[in-house]
């Protein structure tokens, strides 16, 4: 037990290099992953059942009671951010339509999973955290296919059916089964099983990207201008979606802990979802925009897990600026 906890402590401060360096790997090693790339959906299957394990419907229930946080950050994260994704990527790529429905598809992919070590780091509500990735992991099925659909219509030919199938099995199911085995345990496997299983789902998720990372190698491995463009755009909206979380809590006037999750739950998104999405039912350049967040998503969260600090300081410092005047005029 204390060898896979000093493990799972160890992946958690390289997760900003865990994924880019698995996109490495998979390029490197191509020709090698390819003929495993079968075990990808049945990987995040484990991943999301394990990443579910610390959450329960009574907190879900009690961030019911307020759910403006929770509808604001779904519509950030499937409709705003999508729509910019698609009116940047055509202006950018303007006859490449396999790019931009790529860009779509790594904008309406629900949040990410690791969301939740990012908010337990910076002491954001995990309530709230976990009960945005409960709803978008269970709608996934229908917002996915129908966010793609109501964007690109009838441009691009889609197995909507499938998907949502797919994303049923891959993501609802083992979400509602690691739910459920917390609820029977009465919360005994969050202490027991889930600490076991943590270092594993970070693995996993190097897993993934590597295996998807080797399908659109050939993409990737030739740095040209198209490609230093793509990564550039990915990288703006990247940065966009944090921001966004972190402006719009901070216009609604919410509390700290509430910005906190908003901000990492809106430039989050489940990487591991989109690759295998992308890799399972579109052409393999769809997954390049994909593929390409994964160089970003964690080293920008850990950046903005700095921002986040260096502003909280600041408020604190205008407010007691403020209150100075009154502490000498009393």
């Amino acid at each position: 037990m204390q060898i896979l906890t000093k493990l799972n402590r160890f992946l958690e401060r390289i997760m900003p290099l865990l994924t880019p360096g698995s996109v490495v790997i998979g390029v490197l090693s191509a020709e090698t992953l390819q003929a495993y790339a079968f075990l990808s959906a049945w990987v995040f299957a484990f991943m999301t059942f394990s990443g579910s394990l610390g959450a329960s419907f009574r907190d879900f229930a009690r961030v019911l009671a307020r759910p403006l946080p929770l509808i604001v950050n779904l519509v950030i994260l499937h409709a705003l951010m999508p729509v910019l994704a698609w009116v940047t990527a055509s202006l950018f790529f303007p006859n490449e339509l396999d790019i931009v429905t790529g860009f779509i598809l790594a904008a309406v992919i629900p949040t990410g999973v690791s969301s939740l070590l990012w908010t337990s780091i910076y002491m954001g509500n995990m309530a709230l955290t976990l009960s945005i990735i409960l709803i978008d992991t269970v709608l996934s099925p229908l917002v996915v296919p129908l966010g793609l659909s109501l964007i690109l219509g009838a441009a691009v030919q889609m197995e909507l059916g499938e998907m949502m199938k797919g994303l049923l099995l891959m993501i609802v199911l083992p979400s509602l089964a690691g739910i459920a085995l917390n609820q029977l345990t009465k919360g005994r496997v969050k202490t027991t099983l889930a600490p076991c299983l943590a270092p594993f789902s970070k693995l996993s998720m190097g897993v993934i990207v590597a295996i998807n990372s080797s399908v659109v190698a050939p993409y990737i491995s030739q740095i040209d201008g198209r490609l230093i463009g793509m990564a550039a755009l990915v990288l703006f909206l990247s940065v966009l979606s944090y921001l966004t979380g972190w402006v719009v809590a901070r216009i609604f006037g919410w509390k700290r802990d509430v910005i906190v999750t908003l901000t990492f739950n809106s430039g989050m998104r489940n990487i591991g979802a989109g690759t295998v999405i992308a890799i399972a039912y579109f052409p393999p350049l769809v997954a390049l925009p994909v593929v390409l967040a994964t160089l970003f998503q964690q080293s920008l969260a850990a950046f903005f897990g700095l921002f986040l600090r260096m502003v909280e300081k600041e408020d604190k410092h205008v407010r007691s600026e403020e209150q100075l005047p009154d502490a000498i005029g009393k």
